[in-house]
């Protein structure tokens, strides 16, 4: 089986765990008046189960490609994978994990900033002049957008501030 096929069968994995989560876990907590509305909050994440079990299944059984089919130039090889920029990847992922752990101590505002930040100098750009304006822009916009128009409460600074 290949790279392609495997991937496939751990995203399918993992959106049967989703969807077990998103249809017999979410809805048990609901207050009895909210079982009335006819979006419950389950119903975004049931809808992302279903596409990407879609999305899944058609790779997992899609068209094989022939043997003597030539690589593409976009297809990974997985003889030179260290000529990918695999560091680069992983430190992205890392930063992640990173900006998890500090959305609470940083605040919304301060976290997401760093993380922009941060990620667009492990990228390789090196115009602050530019790069701090638009984190600066993004972050306040979707603290804004969450916090005000959604209704959702997003904590924007750190706890000492507040």
């Amino acid at each position: 089986m290949t790279l392609d096929r495997w991937i496939a069968l751990a995203f399918i994995t993992l959106c049967c765990i989703y969807g077990y989560a998103a249809f017999f876990t979410m809805d048990d907590q609901l207050p009895p008046i909210l079982r009335r509305n006819p979006v419950w909050p389950s119903t975004f994440p049931k809808i992302l189960t279903v596409l990407g079990l879609i999305a899944g299944f058609v790779i997992l059984f899609g068209s094989k490609r022939a043997a003597g089919d030539a690589k593409k130039d976009g297809a990974i090889d997985l003889t030179r994978l260290g000529n990918y920029h695999v560091g680069q990847a992983l430190a992205l992922i890392a930063l992640m994990v990173a900006y998890a752990f500090t959305l609470r101590p940083f605040g919304f505002v301060g976290a997401t900033i760093s993380f922009l930040l941060i990620g667009s100098l492990v990228l390789g750009e090196r115009r602050f002049h530019i790069m701090i304006p638009v984190a600066a822009i993004a972050a306040v916009s979707i603290w804004y957008l969450v916090q005000e128009v959604l209704g959702i409460f997003l904590r924007p600074w750190p706890a000492m501030f507040m």
